[in-house]
């Protein structure tokens, strides 16, 4: 895990939050949302040129991050991330979990199987890496007076047509984004059934569409002044969660 060699340490009462895909898009505008409310953010992304443009960002704005460029198929990578966070501060108070792929669209009797198995590696099984190692942190958020840490993420409903059923050509996307929910939901439940001081709090989210990169491959030629800015779509998310989720 690299730090910026500009971000003071963050003192030990400053909530952490972990951004998992914070190179651009929706992950780049919730770190610098959650920033400008007083968490020192951990931003996970591949591209480091990207990562260190959203640093300077969040540095401007009187604010903290740590930068992670990594690429979470990478299962070492990821422990080494989760026992950095442990070692450096015990805990996170905050996870958005925005890393997803976009596979071309395509018949299902044409997918392309490097294609599929990206997909699903950084959507779907990424995500199943991920609680568990993340899990004990956002247990560790507690602190006796604030409940345990928060997990963010992200519904598509444009997969599915009017009838509730998968659009045709978007197969491959559906089965991993169907798969992560499957999986958060479950986990959501489970947490829920142990109550808010004993588990984190699981919330799914739903934005509007957004010029993003994963848009612009479903949606190409699309107006995107049309569209919501993730800046926008991140600070109404944010405001729609109940004051006590946004605490460590």
């Amino acid at each position: 895990m690299n730090t910026a060699a500009e971000s003071p340490e963050p003192a030990q009462s400053e909530p952490i939050a972990l951004i998992t895909g914070a190179s651009r898009g929706l992950g780049a505008a919730l770190a610098e949302a959650l920033s400008a409310r007083g968490y020192h953010v951990v931003a996970v992304a591949r591209t480091t040129g990207a990562l260190e443009e959203l640093d300077d960002r969040i540095q401007a704005a009187g604010g903290r991050a740590t930068l992670a460029p990594i690429d979470i198929t990478d299962d070492n990578a990821l422990r080494h991330l989760c026992r950095s966070i442990h070692d450096r501060w015990g805990r996170v108070a905050f996870w958005a979990h925005t890393a997803v792929h976009a596979p071309p669209l395509a018949p299902a009797g044409h997918v392309a199987i490097k294609d599929l198995d990206r997909t699903l590696a950084v959507t779907a099984r990424a995500t199943g890496v991920l609680i568990p190692m993340l899990e004990p942190l956002l247990r560790a958020a507690a602190n006796g007076t604030a409940a345990h840490g928060t997990a963010l993420f992200f519904d598509d409903p444009t997969m599915r047509d009017e009838a509730g059923a998968t659009r045709k050509f978007w197969g491959s996307w559906a089965l991993a984004k169907e798969g992560q929910m499957a999986l958060v939901r479950a986990w959501a439940a489970e947490c829920a059934a142990l109550g808010p001081a004993r588990a984190p709090r699981v919330v799914v989210a739903t934005p509007r569409p957004m010029p993003t990169a994963t848009r612009a491959r479903f949606f190409p030629g699309e107006r995107r002044e049309d569209l919501a800015r993730p800046a926008d779509e991140a600070a109404r998310i944010l405001d729609a969660l109940p004051a006590e989720l946004l605490r460590a």
